[in-house]
């Protein structure tokens, strides 16, 4: 994969000990496998290479993460952190709850 298309995509891991974290796509190895990070337990210093089939993408990029990696290449964790939390990626849970209830 040449292409640098993934980078900076949200991704919702689907399969293994990280299974329904979010992450940012921070590097592409090949056409099976990409390097992930939360900013938080997996750090740019020693991000997780995971294959894209064990991925659920969103449609949310993070551009400003994606010009970083393009340009200069220097992102820190704080911001891959942030972004991840001020976007409320995470997907609404308390409804079937609630729906049990009534």
């Amino acid at each position: 994969m040449d292409d640098n298309s993934l980078l900076g995509k949200v991704v919702h891991s689907k399969s293994g000990r990280d299974k329904g974290k979010y992450f940012i796509i921070i590097g592409i190895i090949d056409a099976e496998y990409v390097y992930i990070s939360d900013g938080d337990l997996r750090k740019i210093e020693k991000p997780k290479k995971k294959k894209i089939k064990h991925l659920v993408f969103k449609d949310v990029l993070a551009e400003d993460i994606r010009n970083a990696i393009l340009s200069d290449g220097k992102i820190s964790n704080s911001k891959i952190k942030k972004f991840l939390q001020v976007e409320d990626i995470t997907e609404e849970v308390w409804l079937p709850l609630c729906q049990k209830m009534i």
